[in-house]
């Protein structure tokens, strides 16, 4: 993928420095927004944030994502330092949610449906410590669900002979907006339609704590058996139609 964007960014001028355009072209809202006090954040590293962010977008009560970096040593790193790996950030989507209408949990059970938590520093082809699995959440409100979603988590993956998860989950307080040629990305008319998740089919269930607030049918649109089932489906965010 890095090379792909490397020719992007040297033939597309508009593409250069770190602007980014607050304008979600899918949720009409504004990438930058602060959650208010019916609101609340989270960030997720799940391999290339593409496809990751296309994910969360489509849920229902999702108010706003964005692709960014975290976790890293650096303020406000480019694309080029993170893919270099020696700034120490992942590929992180941000997500805002609207508390009344969806709860952490679904948002989990798309975290660890979406992609491989068990492959260390990659996801897919795509390899590095930017594609590593990760959690960050800014307080400490949701710190035991997504331990106990992990722990659940953990136990089907055992029951399926699959691997231990390698997913770095802590708090953190800096997040970098990823430059304007990556917001919503696989929405852009014309753009590679790519992703490099590597979904283990294994489905979340429920956890201790859990409180799903989506109706199951929702993750009907969601077939985890399909290679590139995000990628498949439209961009449009999903309805609750009952």
């Amino acid at each position: 993928m890095f090379k792909f964007l490397k020719n992007i960014m040297n033939n597309i001028h508009s593409y250069s420095g770190k602007k980014t355009n607050t304008y979600h072209r899918i949720l009409n809202t504004d990438i930058k927004l602060e959650p208010n006090s019916k609101e609340d954040a989270i960030i997720f590293g799940c391999g290339c944030f593409w496809g990751a962010e296309k994910c969360f977008w489509k849920l229902p009560g999702v108010v706003t994502t964005s692709v960014g970096y975290a976790g890293g040593d650096i303020n406000n790193p480019t694309y080029y330092e993170v893919c270099s790996g020696v700034t120490g950030h992942a590929e992180v989507v941000k997500v805002v949610w609207n508390v009344n209408e969806i709860d952490i949990s679904d948002l989990l059970k798309m975290f660890w449906e979406c992609h491989n938590p068990t492959q260390k520093n990659r996801q897919g082809n795509d390899i590095g410590t930017q594609y590593r699995s990760a959690i960050y959440y800014l307080n400490d409100i949701h710190k035991d669900k997504i331990f106990s979603s992990k722990e659940f988590y953990q136990k089907q993956l055992n029951a399926n002979n699959l691997g231990v998860i390698e997913t770095e989950i802590k708090m953190i307080d800096a997040y970098y907006y990823a430059e304007e040629y990556h917001q919503q990305y696989l929405a852009v008319e014309g753009s590679r339609q790519y992703c490099s998740a590597s979904p283990t089919k294994i489905k979340l269930g429920n956890f201790n704590g859990s409180n799903y607030k989506l109706p199951k049918e929702i993750w009907s649109n969601f077939n985890w058996n399909v290679d590139k089932c995000v990628l498949r489906s439209n961009n449009k965010p999903i309805k609750i139609t009952n």
